[in-house]
């Protein structure tokens, strides 16, 4: 394959070896992949390209607006996300909690042009997937010795976005989870809803746990002057148990009300699996 071309300001799109794009803008960085007829996947690219371009700015023009809580944006990806986080009201919750989802989400409906029988965006590890009929898409998972590390998704199940969220990871929590991974039917869906999982897995005041007010980790946090896990310090196997039940119990209830179909958590070298997608796949050593 030829490489893109590409004429936007500020961002750059590049093919690598194994014929993957990578697009990366800001803090957008993007791995995108298509399979089926060579012009459809060479038009979807191109299309995935030109959004791509605005896709920044278009947030930018709103970011103040979309790192509160009764955010109302006029912008179509920032409308995605303040209708992905509504659910969770009335716990604290901002659009940005599904931003790089919903950037996943948008950038595959580019992409997946008919003749794309199948394909993926992936925006920092929150992941879109397309799945034509009869087709599948085996990814990696946040794994530990013994368990799953990846999932296939195919095309009967209800599953197009994978996220996972943590106080380990880039993005600050308000939790103590090393990494919650959910499988949902839209990778701004599968955000939102890893980062509020990640939150419930806590221990409210244990003195083990560092933390500091988001805004002083980040001057630009939409987590404002609320407290965020920083650090962590030596719990007991019960107190491990006790977090990830908190945790699993707010996965039940978003399963129960269709917001998720799977989820892990991980805490230390602890676990917790719901939902059957996570464990379709043998452990690979």
């Amino acid at each position: 394959m030829t490489a893109p071309r590409w004429s936007g300001p500020g961002a750059c799109a590049r093919r690598l070896s194994d014929g993957r794009l990578h697009l990366q803008h800001g803090p957008i960085d993007v791995i995108a992949e298509g399979w089926g007829d060579p012009e459809a996947v060479a038009a979807g690219e191109a299309r995935m390209l030109e959004r791509f371009d605005t896709i920044l700015a278009e947030l930018c023009a709103e970011l103040p607006l979309l790192r509160t809580v009764d955010a109302r944006p006029a912008g179509p990806v920032a409308r995605r996300m303040a209708t992905t986080v509504a659910p969770y009201r009335p716990a604290f919750v901002t659009p940005m909690a599904a931003v790089a989802g919903a950037v996943a989400d948008t950038l595959l409906a580019e992409l997946a042009v008919p003749g794309v029988t199948r394909a993926y965006v992936n925006n920092g590890g929150d992941i879109a997937l397309h799945l034509g009929l009869g087709e599948s898409l085996t990814c990696a998972l946040a794994a530990r010795p013994g368990l799953p590390d990846r999932t296939t998704i195919r095309s009967d199940d209800p599953v197009r976005g994978i996220a996972t969220s943590g106080w380990r990871g880039r993005s600050l929590s308000l939790g103590i989870a090393d990494a919650v991974t959910v499988l949902a039917r839209t990778a701004a869906m599968a955000d939102a809803a890893a980062t509020m999982i990640a939150n419930a897995v806590d221990l409210p005041g244990h003195p083990a746990i560092a933390r500091r007010p988001a805004r002083e980790v980040q001057a630009d946090s939409d987590l404002g002057d609320l407290l965020v896990t920083v650090g962590l310090g030596h719990l007991t196997p019960r107190e491990i148990d006790a977090a990830l039940d908190a945790g699993l119990t707010a996965a039940r209830a978003f399963k129960a009300e269709g917001l998720i179909d799977a989820a892990a958590l991980f805490l230390n070298s602890e676990v917790r699996i719901l939902g059957h997608h996570l464990l379709k796949e043998p452990v690979h050593a």
